[in-house]
């Protein structure tokens, strides 16, 4: 599954959000009707994952930590920990409980930002500008993009 786009939207008085058509289309594709929120580890967003990406980040999380190791298993907890288990209803919409709301700084209108294989939610305030300004972006991504930044050379 990849979702790419930025869609607006706005939560009801219930905390319930229409997941835009072009992803809920994706996800009906894959015979997902149920989806994984956490908050982001870096930004103040959340993070919506189908169920398959869900199962590889922790296979993947699981398999760069040792069990035996106290602060292993102190960073695996804290990350599945505070995640909730969402049910697309009939109507496409998801409820986002309100402590989720909080941590993000939602109060009504949001921003649907699809992450290829994840969707961020954030507070339509906090995206307004760009995340970068365009010409450390452009530096950046040539660098990533170039074999002297790429993961060729890690």
């Amino acid at each position: 599954m990849r979702f790419i786009g930025n869609i607006e939207a706005k939560t009801d008085n219930k905390g319930r959000v229409f997941l835009p058509a072009c992803f809920r289309r994706i996800l009906q594709s894959g015979n997902c009707d149920k989806v994984m929120l956490r908050k982001d580890v870096y930004q103040d967003c959340l993070v919506l994952y189908p169920f398959s990406s869900w199962n590889e980040q922790l296979d993947l999380l699981r398999s760069r930590l040792d069990k035996w190791n106290s602060k292993h298993q102190m960073i695996f907890r804290q990350f599945v920990a505070d995640v909730e288990e969402l049910n697309i209803d009939s109507n496409g919409r998801i409820l986002l409980p309100k402590r989720y709301l909080n941590i993000a700084g939602i109060k009504q209108e949001v921003r649907f930002i699809g992450m290829d294989d994840t969707i961020e939610i954030w507070a339509k305030e906090k995206v307004e500008k760009p995340f970068m300004e365009a010409e450390e972006f452009g530096r950046e991504l040539e660098n990533i993009m170039t074999a002297e930044g790429g993961k060729e050379n890690e």
